[in-house]
């Protein structure tokens, strides 16, 4: 929830023309941690990667080992991304060390939320449960993936340095961390005895 707020904070609409660029990348940077942080907890939690499959010899991974297996590689991507964000002053660079990181993140987001889908019919028996939180929460998280998605389209650098974007990158980004901010918030310990 750390990370998602910081995310947040960092793209609210006039924000970075209050503060700077500097104060927005280091928004950014500090919160890809606390995404780290949350990304590698949660694959922690979801155990073994592979289930022994009854019905013939072998195993299979398990969608939410996956999910959150690739969610933790799209964490580091945004690392990486955010990191060069603070150093990368040359168009390459941010082409190279931001922007493809970045985008790279954003798939891994995008493969982890549909996966998480797998992962909770499987749990769950049923795909679709209104009155699951845990549905709401990949609901909710795969919204924030798709914004995040939106976002690394519109932050596409150009040649000549521009971005294909601003509105859409921004956008992208503030939606997408709501978004998550909301779907951890739902499946909260202290949410559950409401």
């Amino acid at each position: 929830m750390v990370g998602s707020a910081l995310f947040a904070l960092g793209s609210v609409p006039g924000f970075g023309q209050l503060v700077g660029a500097d104060t927005v990348n280091l928004c950014y940077f500090v919160g890809a941690w606390f995404f780290t942080g949350a990304g590698f907890i949660q694959l922690v939690r979801s155990a073994t990667p592979a289930e022994l499959e009854s019905s013939m010899p072998g195993s299979a991974v398990r969608a939410e080992w996956l999910s959150a297996a690739t969610q933790s590689v799209g964490t580091i991507l945004f690392n990486i991304s955010t990191t060069s964000a603070l150093f990368a002053h040359t168009v390459a660079g941010e082409r190279h060390l931001v922007w493809s990181p970045d985008a790279g993140g954003s798939i891994a987001f995008l493969i982890s939320g549909a996966v998480a889908f797998v992962a909770y019919s499987r749990s769950a028996g049923s795909g679709v449960d209104l009155r699951s939180r845990d549905w709401w929460s990949v609901l909710v998280n795969w919204v924030g993936c798709v914004a995040f998605g939106v976002s690394a389209v519109g932050a596409f650098v150009a040649r000549d340095g521009v971005t294909a974007d601003a509105v859409a990158a921004n956008a992208g980004t503030f939606v997408g961390a709501l978004c998550f901010l909301v779907a951890s918030a739902i499946v909260l310990p202290g949410a559950r005895n409401r």
